[in-house]
């Protein structure tokens, strides 16, 4: 069984697929998959190079995620281009690990799940959700950005309305850690017994 994690940005998606996987679940994470698949001498980010020119890449030889970030959502063309660029070989990568997946169930950790072809592997999707005003808060806080920019990115993605609709489970974020972590701990055990059940929904990739 797969239990997808979405969310908005800094919704907390890595936290709560966290204290899940320290419980022996296994893990796939779109964001990790990404990071990994530009790094130095990869061909993805031989691409982006190529695009947005040398300047992309740091002394250090590695991608100026500030720098790409702030060109992909100052431009929807930019941003249209880099997911094209990276979508289709994130999604061959994540299949790849979660066919390698031997938990009683795996999380799939993907921000921008709703209407993605990811979606379609999910046998559950858990959306991590908040109120927009600690989300904007947290975004600036984590990112070192300015509203606008926070602001930018949320809209570039999925709505609140538009994740509640595909959600079979709504964990909401906006208490302390350990709140977190009862909530996340109580869906473990409802995800443990619906993959043991006999009619467990799970998939063949």
């Amino acid at each position: 069984m797969i239990v997808a994690i979405t969310g908005g940005i800094a919704s907390g998606k890595s936290t709560v697929a966290d204290l899940i996987a320290r419980q022996g679940i296994d893990c796939v994470d779109a964001d990790i998959v990404a990071r990994e698949l530009v790094t130095p001498g990869g061909e993805a980010l031989q691409e982006i190079q190529h695009h947005f020119g040398s300047s992309i890449i740091d002394e250090k030889g590695t991608l100026n995620r500030k720098k790409l970030r702030e060109l992909v959502f100052a431009s929807p063309k930019q941003r249209i281009w880099l997911e094209h660029c990276l979508h289709p070989r994130i999604q061959k990568e994540i299949e790849r690990q979660l066919k390698a997946a031997t938990s009683d169930y795996t999380l799939m950790v993907v921000p921008l799940l709703v209407g993605s072809p990811l979606q379609t592997l999910a046998d559950r999707i858990l959306v991590v959700d908040m109120p927009i005003r600690i989300q904007i808060s947290r975004v600036c806080q984590r990112d070192q950005i300015n509203e606008e920019l926070a602001r930018q990115i949320i809209a570039s993605q999925a709505s609140r309305e538009q994740r509640i609709v595909i959600a079979d489970d709504i964990l909401v974020n906006d208490d302390s850690l350990q709140s977190l972590q009862a909530k996340a701990l109580k869906l473990h055990r409802k995800y443990l017994h619906l993959a043991k059940s006999d009619d467990s929904p799970g998939r063949t990739l």
